[in-house]
């Protein structure tokens, strides 16, 4: 069973269908690509699946439970953990002290017995951040910030991993490496929904993907039927004629080219 479902969701900005009655769903265990061309909706989706924003209509449900008019805090509670398009670490702090503080107001609000140490540590090692605990945050390059911010939305012990272009800045080993982490955190059972314009990294991450094009979704499948889907295709490329087999996505600095 999913654990998040959205039901017709629509946003809308003065004259504008940010979304237009999507409905996508998130399962523990697997990680469920969002992709779509810039100004798609996918960050205005994960905003209203937070509760920054609220739709203009619709619903969000929470392992069944209808939170569309639940406050971000208490979302976050019920298990959502998120990782944002800009980076949201803090600088000044050392990569440890960065994952501490969230593990410490969790022990806060959930009042459960955590051994703070430990599960810092726990985290880091998970991240592959250990040789990188006493630096400063900001110092680090885009690729093992990332990281942070990953580790920091971990430390929340979610159920449900948003994570908004964590590809960025990474390097091809990094980016096979964070492939792979994604694999072991779904098998742990969490429930990960990806939004990424690195289509190698989606391809091989993904078990289910979704398309979304001006505020619409457009097509819901395996990488498999989404890489042969002349709707995607023309959604990604337009009038232009791409190579047999391949779709991209024009102007984003970087994005894979599906084989």
């Amino acid at each position: 069973m999913a654990f998040l479902q959205t039901h017709e969701v629509s946003m809308r900005f003065g004259g504008i269908d940010a979304l237009n009655g999507v409905s996508i769903s998130a399962e523990p265990g697997l990680v469920t690509g969002l992709i779509g061309p810039n100004g798609a909706g996918k960050t205005t989706l994960f905003n209203i699946i937070t509760g920054l924003q609220p739709p203009t209509s619709g619903q969000v449900f929470l392992d069944g439970r209808d939170v569309t008019s639940v406050s971000v805090y208490r979302r976050a509670r019920l298990g959502i953990g998120r990782t944002f398009q800009r980076l949201e670490i803090f600088g000044s702090l050392s990569v440890r002290d960065n994952i501490r503080v969230t593990v410490e107001v969790r022990r806060r609000w959930s009042r459960q017995r955590i051994d703070i140490k430990h599960e810092t540590d726990a985290i880091l090692a998970r991240v592959g951040l250990e040789e990188f605990a006493k630096v400063p945050a900001d110092t680090l390059p885009t690729g093992s910030a990332r990281l942070v911010e990953l580790g920091r939305a971990l430390a929340t012990r979610p159920r449900l991993l948003l994570l908004d272009e964590p590809g960025s800045g990474l390097d091809a080993a990094e980016t096979e490496a964070f492939g792979l982490l994604l694999a072991d955190l779904a098998q742990d059972g969490l429930a990960v929904l990806l939004v990424e314009h690195d289509m190698d990294l989606v391809m091989k991450a993904c078990s289910h993907l979704m398309v979304l094009d001006f505020g619409e979704l457009i097509a819901s499948g395996t990488p498999e039927e989404i890489r042969a889907n002349q709707q995607v295709q023309d959604a990604y490329l337009g009038a232009e004629e791409p190579p047999v087999g391949s779709i991209t996505e024009p102007g984003l600095a970087g994005a894979g080219t599906l084989p």
